[in-house]
């Protein structure tokens, strides 16, 4: 049996190996898939979100996500001495699917000149920069996620192996529908790990890892796993 803190580790690796993955399809240079577009970014993220819960929710929950955790620990669903861990190892994984990542589309990140492109591989921007209205998106758009979460997902209710399905169909649709504004982040590890990543890692000229605008995405979502974990308490 896995442990659930490596477990954590690596469903949120894939998580962000896939996640990232895709990102880097569509914006870097001469991949088999450049500017084939949002649809294309949301699908793949979904997926990613598939494959990391499925490999790992018997052994962890497969929460892949602070906020999930703190949501959970919220509601009395999760203890919360289980929190601290959990977040260190879903971190530890973003930035490891990360690395994964670049490792695959390493001459890509050489041969991509546009900055901003590189850094948007690896983690979210606001496209218009508004950090109290950033804020607010991610906030909303993770409470409406996780509230759902909360609702849809509950053990008596097991589609077997497709149990991951339900969570993959609406990280699917928070994307669609609320990504625009900042790239829907809805998970602080899964920006910060990358964003150190990009940090870190040779990619040639790269720029800044936009520290200034880099509270939002682990803040926003933190947020949101107050407001759904409220709105369960008093609604449900």
């Amino acid at each position: 049996m896995m442990n659930p803190y490596l477990a954590e580790f690596v469903g949120t690796a894939i998580l962000l190996a896939f996640g990232n993955g895709v990102v880097a399809n569509v914006l870097l240079k001469q991949s088999k898939g450049h500017n084939s577009g949002w649809i294309v970014i949301t699908f793949g993220w979904a997926m990613a979100v598939f494959l990391g819960v499925l490999a790992v929710s018997k052994f962890s929950g497969a929460h892949l996500n602070p906020a999930v955790s703190i949501c959970l620990a919220l509601t009395g669903k999760f203890p919360w001495a289980d929190v601290p861990l959990y977040i260190l190892a879903q971190l530890a994984g973003a930035f490891t699917g990360a690395v994964l990542m670049w490792l695959c589309y390493k001459d890509h990140f050489y041969d991509t000149e546009d900055q901003g492109l590189k850094l948007a591989v690896f983690s979210t921007g606001p496209a218009i920069r508004k950090p109290f209205s950033n804020f607010l998106t991610e906030a909303i758009a993770t409470g409406i996620f996780l509230l759902l979460v909360l609702l849809i997902i509950a053990p008596t209710d097991s589609l077997g192996s497709l149990d991951a399905l339900p969570v993959a169909l609406l990280v699917l649709g928070v994307g669609l529908c609320f990504g625009g504004p900042t790239g829907y982040a809805i998970n602080p590890a899964r920006d910060l790990g990358p964003r150190i990543a990009h940090f870190l890692l040779p990619l040639g000229p790269k720029g800044s890892s936009d520290w200034g605008y880099a509270w939002v995405p682990v803040a926003g979502p933190i947020a949101g796993s107050f407001l759904a974990a409220a709105l369960y308490k008093i609604l449900f």
